[in-house]
Parts: structure tokens; sequence; C-alpha cells
């Protein structure tokens, strides 16, 4: 058995994940996500800036002592979008490792999608094809796949950072900026997916924070409980009716919605709006949720040589 600990430095979010891990099986010892919002202004600058490193710095000062106490001998980091597409991500990367001592990189799209689906589907043994989405703060990934080898895979600019900062500008938005973002996210998925493998899809798990909080939305968690988020299933009219409810409320009101982290307020909406352009251009009518994503994905291929 071999105590892993897995830091994923997102775009909206930095996350720990300490298990153990025996003949690829996953048993999740502490799980913790803080929304640090690193890529914000990274889509019009081109650079991280300071307080958003900062915010990343407080994340990991806290999760190296939780590292610490579980004694964990493999410590990997992985960093998406908003560190690879910016400027001085090489630098804060650099940062990262010296500071915290973690080993890792700052993953390609390609290799982003690989890990997001090891992670979604080990637990599964689909004979069909399979698609995961992991919708980012940066980049929404979409992978196609069954028995755990991935057929085709794609890294898209489609975020809900991103797209939150490009087009939604009023409180609540307006429903000229819901369309424009839709408009916007369906252009770059149905150009990113060739037709035929959109036909050949039967069925979808979604991972990471848009799609849990819609999972915890619908079952009203007040606290968060990951086991009963795990296998959710949401059908598309219920996450449109998720969308409308949170897309009227202003600001304030979103954050204090039943099962929606108040941080994930500013960039839900975006999210919602993605998840149902990304079913919709694959003619699917819902999805299951499930938490086992890029963090389970690392902790697995960390160890699989060992």
């Amino acid at each position: 058995m071999t105590r892993v600990a897995v830091v994923d430095i997102g775009t909206n979010s930095t996350r720990l994940l300490v298990a153990a891990v025996e003949d690829g099986r996953v048993t999740e010892l502490q799980r913790e996500s803080i929304v640090t919002r690193l890529g914000e202004g990274v889509d019009a600058t081109g650079a991280l800036g300071e307080e958003p490193q900062q915010r990343v710095f407080a994340a990991l000062d806290s999760y190296a002592d939780a590292i610490e106490r579980h004694s964990a001998t493999v410590r990997r980091v992985v960093m998406t979008s908003a560190v690879r597409d910016a400027s001085n991500g090489a630098q804060f990367a650099e940062t990262v490792h010296s500071r915290y001592a973690l080993e890792g990189s700052t993953l390609s799209g390609d290799e982003e999608a690989r890990l997001s689906f090891l992670g979604a589907t080990a637990a599964r043994d689909d004979s069909e094809p399979l698609l995961v989405i992991d919708i980012g703060g940066g980049s929404t990934e979409m992978i196609v796949g069954a028995r755990g080898a991935v057929d085709f895979h794609v890294s898209t600019q489609v975020g809900v950072v991103r797209h939150s900062e490009r087009h939604l500008h009023s409180d609540p938005p307006t429903g000229g900026e819901l369309a424009a973002l839709g408009d916007d996210a369906r252009s770059v998925i149905e150009g990113s997916v060739p037709d035929e493998v959109r036909r050949r899809v039967g069925g979808a798990v979604a991972v990471a924070g848009t799609a849990t909080s819609c999972a915890a939305i619908d079952l009203a968690l007040d606290p968060y409980d990951p086991a009963r988020v795990e296998g959710h299933t949401l059908s598309a009219a219920r996450i449109a009716e998720i969308r409308d409810r949170l897309a009227a409320l202003p600001l304030a009101d979103r954050r204090a919605v039943t099962g929606l982290d108040p941080a994930r307020a500013p960039t839900i909406v975006a999210g919602t709006v993605v998840l149902l352009e990304v079913l919709g251009a694959f003619a699917l009518d819902r999805v299951e949720v499930s938490e086992r994503d890029i963090l389970w994905g690392v902790a697995l291929d960390s160890t699989s040589a060992r």
C-alpha cells in the first residue's frame, strides 16, 4: 500500500487528495477543495495575478500539514489551464515545486484528459463508448473511451472563469449575455469533436466542481456529502432548471443557495451553460456525476509502476 498526496492547482480551485493506493484501488483518507481563482484575469492579461497566486499559496500552506500528518510518501502536484496559458506560469510552477517539495508538472491538455478519464473510470467497466466531461476554470476536457481505454479526447479553451469574465458582466446576467456564452461554448465544442465521435457515445460522466455542485443543489445537501453526490444522475432538463434558477439570482443571493459552495457562486452559471452545451452537442439527455476525477487519475498513475 502506498500513501499518495495529490494537489491539483486548477484555474478555479486548488484541491488535495490524500489516499492509500493498492492494486489499483484508491481509498480516500482526506480530500479538500478551496476556490482560489488562480485564473482570475488570465484571459484578459495573459498572466497570473499576484493576489490569485497568494490565495493558492495560502491553500498549499494548509495542505502541507495534512500531507505530513498522513505521512504520504508520494507527493504530486499537477497544474492545468491557468498555469499552462500564463506568461509567468513557469515561474509560478517553480515556486510551487521549491516551496512545497511537490513533484509534478504543468499538464498538457492531452495529459489532463488522459488522467481525468483514468480517474473517472477507475471503478467502472463500460463496454460502450462513454463520454467523460471535465469542466474547469480555463478549459473543458471531453474524453471518449471504453473499458478504461481512451479513443478520443480534446481539451478546449472553454472554462467557467474564462467564460464568466468574457460574457457575464451583469448581476444577475442578462439573457443576451447567457446566449452569447452559450453560442461561444457551442461553437468551440461542436468544432472540436467530429460528428462520428459524438454519434457513438451512449452515456456520460461529469467530474469537477460544476457537476458536483449541480448534484449537491439538486439533492439540497447541507453539508456537502460526497457519498451522495457520487453516481447521482441529472437530466438535462433538471440542469436547465438549476441554470435558470441560479441565473435569475444576484450573486449575493446565489451564494446562499443550499448545496452550492458560496465561493463557486460567481462561476456556477457559466458552468451550467457549458455542461448543457456539451450534453446537447452529444445529443445526451442526462449525465452521471462522479467525485472520481483527475485526483484519482494522478494517484493511480503515480503508483502504477511501483
